[in-house]
């Protein structure tokens, strides 16, 4: 997501040096056990890389993982014991965001559907952490690694969307432009392209790929987020050169969510989508 304005100070809350320290524990507990990142992933229902973005901090240790842990790494209760401070620490992520952009957060942090057509680049709920690190470096004026690491890390916590029980409904719509962007280079690109791959095969999410070829297209215009919370009805969430804008009028609404469907459409079904995305993969 753009910057438009300075976000309220909250490392000073402890959270991020929390979740860093638990970090350093867990990797510790694992190496001592003798497992790999991916065996023990495999154990706790992650992949390596979202182990390898909790042992660094990164990504925020849940307390579900940190019960798992304690007992597969023979912990004897020391990461059971912070998980009241944990879950205090996970109330506040939400303050981590940027100021502008925090209403938006909470909204789609308790989404129920969540649809997105994505035109210049993969959205940040898909990204990589590798993927997601690019995009802030390459950005200017260029923003110090200090706020480059803190960008990443609210980006990676924003994907515990995907997480929740029951799961919310997703669809996705990316341009096939947006595919073949190798941002990072290409061992960062092939990566984004495998993330896709699996989160296109879970059973809540629908992935689509607009083809550049199509010679009709209902919205040649910005990238826009439909989301609808827990309880509330549908919002819409886009943004243009980091200026952001909630649209909650249902008339606007309602335009948008047509125009979504449209999309949709004329997009390559989900199926044909993961095949093409496979045959980029393959062709590399």
């Amino acid at each position: 997501m753009g910057e438009r304005r300075p976000e309220t100070p909250a490392e000073a809350d402890g959270t991020a040096g929390l979740f860093v320290a638990l970090g350093k524990m867990v990797k510790l507990l694992r190496e001592r056990k003798g497992l790999t990142q991916k065996e023990f992933g495999e154990l706790v229902g992650y992949g390596p890389d979202a182990v390898s973005s909790m042992e660094r901090g990164v990504r925020t240790l849940r307390p579900e993982v940190l019960i798992k842990a304690d007992e597969l790494l023979d912990a004897g209760g020391l990461l059971k014991e912070v998980l009241p401070e944990v879950e205090e620490a996970m109330a506040k992520t939400r303050t981590r965001h940027p100021e502008w952009y925090r209403n938006y957060a909470g909204l789609e942090a308790e989404a129920v559907s969540l649809y997105d057509y994505s035109t210049m680049g993969v959205l940040g709920l898909l990204q990589t952490e590798d993927y997601a690190r690019a995009v802030f470096t390459q950005r200017h004026p260029p923003l110090d690694e200090e706020t480059i690491e803190k960008r990443v890390a609210d980006r990676l916590s924003r994907q515990q969307l995907f997480e929740k029980w029951p799961p919310p409904e997703c669809s996705f719509v990316l341009e096939q432009a947006v595919l073949e962007r190798p941002i990072g280079g290409p061992a960062v690109h092939a990566g984004q392209l495998r993330r896709l791959l699996h989160i296109g095969r879970m059973r809540n999410v629908q992935l689509q790929v607009m083809p550049t070829g199509r010679d009709e297209h209902p919205c040649l215009d910005n990238s826009f987020t439909l989301l609808t919370p827990k309880g509330k009805e549908q919002v819409v969430y886009m943004e243009s050169q980091g200026y952001p804008r909630l649209i909650t009028g249902r008339e606007e609404v309602r335009i948008l969510a047509a125009r979504y469907g449209i999309i949709r459409a004329q997009a390559l079904n989900p199926h044909e989508s993961l095949d093409f995305i496979e045959k980029m993969l393959e062709e590399r």
